[in-house]
């Protein structure tokens, strides 16, 4: 069972130790006692970065309808106004802002007139993501995110510093935290890239495990309903178009926004995704992947609760599947699906998985779990997909099937298991049938759905035994 939430608290301010030396890029504690290296600044491109998003929200949330009735000068007016006021609150907010170590806390000073301390445990730390937008990698800086147990959401993102600065502090979070060794830093490391300089080539730690081809990912991804049905989508519009005899700017911008919003999943996924490289480093995954804004994410396996193979319809002719994973400890709450290291193998074949799988959860052989089918009497709830159903009880793991058009197949560890329920709806009962919920810290954990309601309560009896049995075993 996960923590309770690392909740931010305001503590009093700390004065630098003797024994260490006060970085470039610092400024001295305010006297108050307490011990703690000197609070740091970000580094000082901080604020351009900002600024320049700032401006990409502001083009994008200013509509084609809204250049059309003012006109290009007075629109690009309006969009240098914003952008020169973002820029003037990010250098603002990047003045006001540090951050430093003290014990086993990392604090976060920031505010201008309501000045905010937040202290960030340790020990209640998960993972140190280290994220590089594109600009950020023009500019030879990185973004670090940091996830602890039970946070709402992705907890003191450091925004930006320098890539060696970025990669030093991580190991050092994780260190202190125990989830991994420190390594030693080289003695000619520094502490910045120059401003468009390429970003030093490190070696992934860990042992590889496997690479996905991109070519793969690009089929795919073209292997989805949004890409499948855009040519009939595109021929509609090209109609309607010749029927009216209306080509507009604005007519012709606002379809091809539609177009690309549909296209919207697909593509992230083709930048997220791209020259994914997953390794093993003792009892963590190392994560590597992203194009246009790259991540290197560190996942616990300890914390692992659900593996998920999904199968989706147009794959099967190449026999592909991709695999996710639901952490303990992450914030699952995040707008952004992106922000979660739910990442295990975006496309791959049968064989792969297996062996990522047994990674994961030892002794577990994804090609070798045979799943019962639930009773004939089902057919009338599921008259085309009763066979898609299915579940099954292994030595160390759960395991559920569902799914006709999209299969998947969902995996649970016994020892993750939190609570055990039996569902029975009105059909149900009428049918003498009944589901059954393993559910997890980590999100929606795994469903037999429709068993024999005397096979359900025995299911139930036997995943609350193993289970018990699983969280105490020496």
């Amino acid at each position: 069972m996960s923590d309770g939430p690392a909740e931010p608290s305001t503590v009093p301010p700390t004065s630098p130790t003797p024994h260490e030396p006060m970085p470039p890029a610092a400024w001295p504690a305010p006297a108050g006692g307490g011990e703690g290296e000197p609070r740091q600044r970000l580094h000082p491109l901080s604020p351009v970065l900002h600024g320049a998003k700032s401006l990409v929200v502001v083009i994008a949330g200013l509509s084609w309808s809204t250049l059309s009735r003012v006109g290009f000068g007075w629109f690009a007016a309006m969009v240098a106004v914003l952008a020169l006021g973002a820029t003037v609150l990010s250098v603002v907010s990047w003045y006001n802002t540090g951050y430093h170590v003290v014990g086993r806390e990392l604090r976060v000073y920031e505010g201008l007139l309501w000045r905010r301390t937040r202290a960030i445990p340790l020990e209640r730390l998960q993972a140190v993501e280290v994220v590089r937008p594109l600009l950020a990698q023009l500019t030879g800086l990185a973004e670090l995110r940091l996830e602890v147990v039970g946070g709402g959401k992705t907890e003191a993102p450091l925004a930006y510093l320098g890539v060696t600065d970025a990669a030093r502090l991580r190991d050092r979070l994780l260190a202190l935290a125990g989830r991994v060794a420190q390594a030693p830093e080289p003695e000619d490391a520094t502490s910045a890239v120059a401003p468009g300089a390429p970003a030093p080539t490190v070696a992934a730690p860990g042992r590889p495990l496997h690479a996905v081809r991109n070519q793969s990912l690009l089929i795919s991804q073209l292997l989805t309903p949004q890409a499948f049905l855009l040519p009939f989508g595109v021929a509609f519009v090209v109609i309607q178009f010749l029927t009216a005899g209306s080509w507009s700017f604005v007519a012709v911008a606002s379809t091809l926004t539609a177009m690309a919003g549909v296209l919207l999943q697909p593509v992230r996924r083709v930048l997220d995704d791209w020259n994914f490289r997953l390794a093993r480093d003792g009892g963590t995954l190392r994560v590597h992947n992203g194009l246009l804004e790259t991540r290197s994410q560190t996942v616990p396996l300890a914390r692992v609760q659900t593996v998920r193979a999904t199968w989706p319809l147009l794959w099967r002719v190449n026999g592909w599947l991709r695999l996710r994973l639901e952490v303990a400890g992450f914030s699952v709450a995040e707008a952004d699906d992106r922000n979660r290291p739910d990442r295990l193998l975006p496309v791959g074949d049968l064989p792969t998985a297996t062996m990522i799988v047994a990674e994961v959860l030892p002794g577990v052989r994804l090609d070798a779990l045979t799943l019962s089918p639930p009773p004939t009497r089902t057919r009338w709830l599921h008259p085309l997909g009763r066979r898609a159903l299915g579940a099954g009880l292994f030595e160390e793991v759960f395991a559920t099937r569902s799914g006709r058009l999209t299969r998947q197949l969902v995996i649970v560890p016994y020892a993750r298991i939190q609570s055990v329920r039996v569902v029975q709806g009105p059909i149900q009962r009428r049918l003498g049938l009944a589901s059954v919920h393993a559910d997890t810290a980590g999100g929606s954990g795994a469903t037999a759905q429709d068993r024999d309601l005397a096979e359900a309560w025995a299911l139930a009896a036997d995943l609350n035994q193993r289970a018990h049995q699983a969280r105490h075993r020496p």
